[in-house]
């Protein structure tokens, strides 16, 4: 059964100064096959970590223009015969500042980011996305929906450091979100 490690917004360094080893430990763990990286990278120097680990796939995140500027904004690849869509989520300039307009005024526009992923990926059986930093596995229909949160200091301060890992088993998926300690 193949275990995909997820996770997203590492912002290495500008909010922590490094990977936490706990992640190449959870991935280790669970023995995966892949790491899929849902942007918001920062420094090469993460993918070079996670590399050692499994092969690494990763999507440009809003904050990933000044290194990272090559890795593509979506993907989608097949483990499996299960079709995954992955991408960072903050959508075009346009998108991102009305985003942070509805944040200030209402708080973060959870279900809009829901959404935007879910639309950029209408054939997919997985959706992976980031930016929010809060994690979840959920299923909207027929599809699991997947955000792994941030595995350095989060910005909800009552929710602990996560990535994720999706089991897959022939057509059967689910995702875990795991804690880091």
């Amino acid at each position: 059964m193949p275990v995909v490690g997820v996770l997203a917004d590492t912002h290495v360094p500008d909010r922590a100064s490094a990977l936490p080893p706990q992640v190449l430990e959870v991935f280790r763990a669970a023995q995966v096959e892949a790491i899929l990286h849902a942007g918001d990278v920062i420094h090469p120097r993460v993918l070079r970590a996670l590399e050692d680990v499994a092969p690494t796939w990763a999507v440009r995140g809003n904050r990933d223009v000044y290194f990272l500027r090559q890795l593509p904004t979506r993907l989608e690849m097949t483990f499996d015969h299960v079709h995954v869509g992955l991408i960072h989520g903050h959508g075009s300039l346009g998108q991102y500042l009305s985003d942070k307009w509805e944040h200030w005024r209402r708080g973060v526009p959870f279900a809009r980011f829901e959404r935007r992923a879910l639309d950029a990926f209408p054939q997919a059986d997985v959706v992976i996305f980031g930016h929010t930093h809060y994690p979840l596995c959920r299923w909207v229909g027929t599809r699991l929906l997947c955000n792994p949160g941030s595995p350095v200091r989060p910005i909800f301060p009552h929710l602990p450091p996560t990535v994720a890992l999706l089991h897959i088993e022939g057509k059967r998926v689910w995702g875990e979100i795991v804690p880091l300690k």
